[in-house]
């Protein structure tokens, strides 16, 4: 994987929708802020529900995926447990976040990150988690896009437009499709040069991934 993540980058690819990326990106927060050389990070993106995608577009929530009722209580358990460890309490419960498709949030933020500089693309990615996992707002509506891009500094229409936009839309998909070719699998995934870790995964091994101990 060293030949798709810059050297002393670590990339991390994430769902807004997907309750362990956020629980991740807690993790990785407390990272960072107790590293002494702490790496660059690059957030990428990954279509959680991409299976169920159909040919237009559209999750297509009839298809077979194997999740019973045991799996989600047992996600349920484990999201609980780790807002604890993570000091995530500020996280609404998988009951309480919308039920939203966040296509149109990462095709924004692909917008900001191909338009902006790189510190208000990190504020525009981080309010999209906390707007779906804290403040309960769909982020599946450009209305709410907008506000978020508002927030940090970005012309709302700027975003209302980049949802629709077709360019757009195909280089977020090869995006997607590059992820998958890499072999990402699951997320959140968390690379540093050769090596990988998967799942919300706890700050000292995040330092032992970036640092080889």
């Amino acid at each position: 994987m060293s030949d798709i993540v810059p050297e002393d980058t670590l990339a991390v690819y994430s769902d807004f929708v997907c309750p362990f990326c956020y629980l991740g990106r807690a993790s990785l927060h407390q990272y960072l802020d107790e590293a002494e050389d702490p790496p660059t990070v690059d957030w990428r993106f990954f279509d959680l529900r991409g299976y169920k995608r159909g040919p237009d577009g559209d999750i297509d929530e009839s298809v077979e995926d194997g999740k019973d009722e045991d799996y989600f209580a047992n996600v349920k358990d484990n999201v609980e447990r780790l807002k604890e460890e993570y000091d995530a309490g500020e996280m609404l419960s998988l009951d309480e976040a919308p039920d939203v498709d966040s296509w149109d949030a990462q095709q924004a933020a692909l917008h900001v990150k191909q338009s902006s500089d790189d510190e208000t693309f990190k504020e525009f990615y981080n309010a999209l988690f906390d707007t779906h996992w804290v403040d309960g707002r769909p982020i599946d509506d450009p209305d709410v896009l907008a506000d978020v891009a508002d927030s940090v500094g970005v012309d709302g229409d700027e975003i209302r437009d980049a949802v629709t936009d077709e360019t757009l839309e195909a280089e977020l998909e090869a995006r997607f499709e590059e992820a998958t070719d890499v072999g990402i699998t699951g997320i959140p995934t968390f690379v540093y040069d050769d090596h990988a870790a998967r799942g919300s995964v706890p700050p000292e091994q995040l330092d032992r991934l970036v640092n080889g101990r």
